[in-house]
């Protein structure tokens, strides 16, 4: 028995103990996020990478369609699951996660519309957080899963965009600056690309690298 199905073993389904088992395997998993497990099909994911995510919304009468491109996702193997909880008449878990930082760089594409006025920009961008919790719900969905994340916490946060006012380099410098010390009455802004970012890339993960994860081999009844 390898080391990963010797911790899955420990935990039965019919014990009342089962869900705090599970919490406990979750984080004794955490080796293997940067090296994966390769003869059960899981991949690395630590860094997380994702092609695309995409981002429509309309917000304070401005509609925007936010493009990020081989966005680069670091900080899961640092993680602690806090809370688990599996929903066994809807197929479902939810778990909460603490990270002590999280990382995100890559591209970005921005168009925008306010009162007529067209705004299009491009560059690269980096967000760091720290002191960072999240819920995550994963629920199965016929072959594949379906994957909501939502922020729990954010204690503080440093974000930099490139291009912003089209390379007016000391300008720029005097907005990233302002954007970072007054980023939290904007946080209702960012929180919803937050949650996209990580959804899709906890998306990516269950539904690529644990699809064939054959849990039901190791976890006994």
């Amino acid at each position: 028995m390898g080391g990963e199905e010797k911790i899955f073993s420990q935990c039965k389904k019919k014990s009342p103990d089962f869900d705090a088992c599970m919490k406990r395997v979750f984080n004794k998993l955490r080796p293997y996020f940067k090296r994966g497990i390769p003869e059960m099909g899981v991949a690395p994911f630590d860094p997380h990478f994702a092609k695309e995510v995409k981002q429509i919304r309309s917000i304070f009468g401005m509609k925007y369609t936010l493009t990020l491109h081989d966005v680069f996702e670091r900080g899961w193997t640092q993680s602690t699951v806090t809370k688990y909880k599996t929903d066994w008449a809807n197929q479902r878990i939810i778990y909460s996660q603490y990270f002590p930082e999280k990382w995100l760089e890559g591209d970005y594409k921005f168009k925008g519309d306010m009162l007529g006025l067209e705004v299009e920009r491009a560059g690269r961008w980096n967000l760091t957080l720290r002191d960072y919790s999240q819920t995550t719900r994963i629920k199965r969905n016929g072959n594949g899963v379906d994957v909501n994340v939502e922020v729990d916490h954010i204690g503080d946060m440093e974000i930099h965009v490139g291009n912003l006012l089209r390379g007016r380099s000391v300008m720029e410098q005097i907005l990233d600056r302002l954007i970072n010390a007054t980023w939290k009455p904007g946080f209702a802004m960012i929180r919803p690309l937050i949650n996209d970012l990580v959804s899709t890339a906890f998306t990516d993960i269950w539904s690529k690298s644990f699809k064939d994860f054959p849990v039901h081999e190791f976890i006994r009844d």
